[in-house]
């Protein structure tokens, strides 16, 4: 219902912005874009779900291989009183959660490509347990709100979109992310756990929570030991020295469990194929709202209004010019990357706004673009709570991330 409302809201407020500008500013280009927008947006709808084909395929190839030769089950096993505790609903080491571990575990090495065949996997486990084919469950709702938190660890993307515009320092947005993305994590957890009234005072719950805060606050001390050069170096290289790891050992688990490693990757492969083309229809309806909405220029007028709202309050505005990235991402991943750019073309890479923006560009994920093609791929019209928490988790990585950067650059 959340993304019913949403949908319509996009059309309404572009069409009634482009009559204002079309009126009182006699702006005839307006309606011209806006519809240009609904045909580049549908392209491009199709085209990143063609780009997903091989990516998925590969993936839950690979997936299916780990199922058969016992990875996931045992990934399930280290994560299962973990996730006992925020998934209650699923039985014991259900095979949801090694693909949930998988698909968190990608996201914080910034692997987005992986992170998303992975993500469906786990969505269409979990949508085995729930009772109402159309409606969100909880643990499918507590699952995509961890996952577009966006909790990253090695922020790859942005630190080489950085490095490409000759930063003096590409890195030195890596802990910035770190730090706000923890924050943004916490706050869906708590949101959605209030939602669904689970106890976060466990203590299973706060050994895990323990220990990954011990693990993040080593991590952090480990690269800023480092020089900017070589925390780049070292981000690239754990990040793909873990994946490559990963798919060896599912290949080799499986000439263990002696299973045919080529046909059960086929099989998995072929369920890749399939949930891309099926997301194909949600991803055309959200990316096009997205796209007018943009076009319309109503997303100028929202940050005009919040400019002048701060300098009414008379505190430092500098923040603002980098909203456009908090605002698109968690609309549009190449939105808000592209935004990113143009903030870096306009002030320079190494300008406090510059960083403020590559650190909104990782620390939140793509939300409605997540929502959107998640649940089409398993079916589900009712989002109950999903969006609501995870805009919730967005707002605090944006805090966050302000609060940081004034901390770290200003």
């Amino acid at each position: 219902m959340a993304l019913n409302y949403l949908w319509v809201g996009f059309f309404v407020i572009s069409f009634v912005v482009g009559l204002i500008k079309l009126s009182f500013f006699q702006d005839y280009q307006v309606f011209p874009a806006m519809v240009d927008s609904t045909f580049t947006m549908a392209k491009v709808s199709v085209e990143i779900a063609i780009g997903l084909i091989g990516v998925m395929a590969f993936w839950l190839g690979i997936m299916r291989v780990g199922e058969k030769g016992g990875a996931i089950n045992a990934l399930s096993k280290v994560v299962g009183p973990f996730f006992q505790e925020l998934f209650p609903s699923l039985p014991k080491n259900h095979k949801a959660f090694g693909s949930i571990l998988m698909n968190f575990s990608a996201n914080m090495l910034g692997l987005d490509n992986a992170a998303t065949p992975l993500g469906l996997k786990a969505m269409k486990e979990l949508q085995t347990e729930n009772t109402s084919s159309d409606t969100a469950s909880n643990a499918q709702v507590m699952f995509l709100v961890l996952n577009t938190s966006g909790l990253t660890l090695i922020p790859v993307s942005v630190m080489a979109i950085r490095a490409t515009k000759g930063a003096a320092s590409p890195s030195d947005v890596f802990l910035p992310i770190l730090i706000a993305t923890y924050f943004s994590t916490l706050a869906g957890l708590i949101a959605v756990s209030f939602y669904q009234k689970l106890n976060l005072f466990k203590p299973k719950i706060l050994a895990y929570l323990g220990g990954a805060t011990l693990a993040i606050a080593g991590i952090i001390a480990y690269m800023k030991s480092l020089s900017p050069e070589e925390v780049e170096i070292q981000s690239a290289l754990i990040g793909n020295s873990i994946i490559m790891s990963i798919i060896v050992a599912f290949i080799v688990l499986g000439l263990i469990k002696k299973i045919n490693i080529y046909e059960t990757f086929i099989e998995g492969a072929k369920e890749g194929f399939q949930v891309s083309v099926k997301i194909i229809p949600y991803l055309v309806a959200m990316l096009v709202a997205i796209g007018v909405f943009r076009a319309s220029g109503s997303l100028d007028i929202l940050l005009g209004g919040l400019k002048w709202l701060v300098d009414l309050t008379g505190l430092p505005n500098q923040w603002v010019d980098s909203m456009p990235v908090a605002f698109m991402k968690p609309l549009s991943g190449s939105g808000a990357r592209g935004a990113m750019t143009e903030i870096i073309e306009n002030f320079g890479v190494d300008d406090f706004r510059a960083k403020l923006a590559g650190a909104f560009q990782g620390s939140t994920e793509t939300t409605f673009y997540t929502l959107a093609v998640y649940f089409g791929a398993v079916g589900i019209n009712r989002t109950r709570h999903a969006l609501t928490c995870g805009l919730i988790a967005d707002a605090a990585g944006i805090i966050a991330a302000i609060f940081i950067a004034y901390l770290f650059f200003a």
